[in-house]
């Protein structure tokens, strides 16, 4: 049985941060389930596209509609082996929803792995798991991780942090190497023909 993976996401959830992980943790063989508070299997959420064009944050453009194939209301986190949280505007927010705290915490409490980008160490610093832990986020994060009692990792926009079972990473560029370590911390291996 493939192992399931929780993606909570959110409208103006960043675009790359989104749909890159979804298609290739399927690609590898696990099954993703994105959910959104609200909203049901078949609904879609916006997405908007970060990039980097020299100026002093991020420039942001309108991305994709992201259809997601769970229902939030249905989600037993117990049912999962591994949680995703993208970045983008969407954390902000989400870390409003009680329910999406509890499942953040479910996580940090079993041990099971945590990726998240970006933003996404909003929603894990407002969940309270961060005291103790270091972890990459994007820059304008780092208040915040440092607030939840956690230590920043300065890294590489392309680069990733691993502490434990958390795997984060500052941003999109990064997805090679996030997604790499994600899998590794899952226990998943690549066989090439």
């Amino acid at each position: 049985m493939a192992k399931q993976i929780l993606m909570l996401v959110g409208d103006f959830v960043e675009d790359y941060e989104v749909m890159v992980p979804f298609q290739a943790l399927w690609m590898v063989g696990l099954e993703v389930h994105a959910v959104c508070p609200q909203k049901k299997a078949g609904d879609s959420v916006r997405t908007a596209v970060h990039d980097f064009e020299g100026d002093q944050t991020y420039s942001e453009k309108p991305g994709h509609n992201f259809t997601l194939n769970a229902d939030f209301d249905a989600v037993d986190p117990t049912a999962y082996d591994g949680l995703v949280v993208p970045g983008g505007r969407s954390p902000e927010y989400l870390r409003l929803d009680g329910k999406v705290l509890e499942m953040v915490r479910h996580f940090a409490e079993t041990g099971k792995p945590i990726a998240s980008i970006c933003h996404g160490p909003q929603l894990l610093a407002t969940a309270g798991i961060l005291k103790g832990r270091s972890c990459a986020a994007y820059p304008a994060c780092r208040p915040e991780v440092e607030a939840a009692g956690g230590q920043f990792a300065e890294i590489p926009v392309d680069g990733v942090h691993v502490d434990g079972n958390l795997v984060t990473a500052p941003a999109w560029p990064a997805h090679p190497r996030w997604l790499a370590a994600f899998l590794d911390v899952l226990g998943v291996t690549i066989q090439h023909g």
